[in-house]
């Protein structure tokens, strides 16, 4: 039986407060390997199990949507973040590198059905529809949440008060499919028309909510949490917390995209994070990037569909 821990929106805000912003870029760069090892070394059961190819190979290549706090930043050449630091430590129990490469969001999953990748990592929410084309290997489970200016000038308070409002969200994103729901409910209610500016990276909402083009916008928590803790040194945004949802809007997981016919990559991952549960590291992980409160007790493959 899987144990999941949740917390609020709040809960994340105050424990992203230390974090500090990185610039971003467009390019692909790989993660540059630090210099200590993060694990006890190659777990033998997960990296027998990886594609013969892979072995030969001896790298992974993930596609992510750079940049994307605190999942993976980008500064220069150099990446930071969540994902880079378990790369790195999935790579060491697999005995291969992993080399992570910039797509844009939307393009991912087709660079990967095309081969180009053989991962993606690029903080994806796992949806059952998404399943239908991926299997995933969780790394966190958490909701959404709104973002809106500092202040909260729009007085938002539940999801419902967005209706009658711009409201802006990143293109081919899990939350693009919860307003386009709620866009339905404010029509249907009379509550006013809810317009959906579909943006193409993930700080192009957080860009047209600072302009006043939009009044909110929705993201996973991490990322709402690290953009209100660090945007304007703090002063510009501010997250609304939903009595209807205390554990965030919709909590899901988020996890690393395999094709779904690559079951042996799969298993390779899913037993490389179980040893990396059961090792501490993986909890050392998202404790450094101040997200521990969302991790798992147990590596889990296709939470969305088997919750439950």
């Amino acid at each position: 039986m899987k144990k999941i821990v949740r917390i609020s929106a709040a809960a994340t805000l105050a424990a992203l407060l230390g974090l500090t912003a990185c610039s971003s870029g467009d390019a692909a760069a790989p993660a540059d390997k630090p210099a200590e090892q993060l694990t006890s070394g190659v777990d033998d059961a997960a990296a027998a199990a990886l594609p013969a190819s892979i072995r030969e190979a001896g790298v992974i290549r993930a596609a992510a949507g750079i940049p994307y706090p605190p999942f993976i930043l980008l500064d220069g050449e150099t990446q930071s973040g969540l994902d880079p630091d378990l790369a790195q430590a999935l790579g060491e129990k697999l005995g291969v590198e992993f080399k992570i490469s910039h797509q844009a969001f939307e393009t991912v999953i087709p660079s990967l059905q095309a081969k180009k990748f053989d991962i993606i990592m690029s903080g994806m929410n796992d949806t059952v529809e998404r399943e239908g084309t991926l299997n995933f290997i969780e790394e966190i489970y958490a909701g959404f949440t709104i973002v809106v200016k500092a202040g909260n000038p729009e007085g938002i308070t539940t999801l419902e008060d967005l209706c009658g409002h711009p409201v802006a969200v990143q293109k081919a994103s899990a939350q693009l499919g919860l307003l386009e729901e709620l866009a339905d409910t404010c029509k249907s209610s009379g509550k006013g028309e809810l317009t959906i500016q579909q943006l193409p990276t993930a700080q192009d909402p957080q860009t047209a909510l600072k302009a006043g083009r939009v009044v909110a916008y929705p993201v996973d928590a991490p990322v709402a949490a690290y953009t209100v803790a660090t945007a304007g040194d703090g002063k510009d945004f501010e997250m609304i917390e939903d009595p209807e949802f205390p554990a965030g809007i919709n909590p899901v997981y988020t996890g690393i995209g395999t094709l779904k016919e690559n079951t042996e990559l799969t298993e390779a991952l899913r037993l490389a994070l179980q040893a990396l549960i059961e090792e501490g590291v993986y909890q050392d992980i998202l404790d450094k990037h101040n997200l521990g409160s969302f991790a798992t007790e147990e590596a889990i493959v296709n939470g969305a569909s088997t919750e439950g």
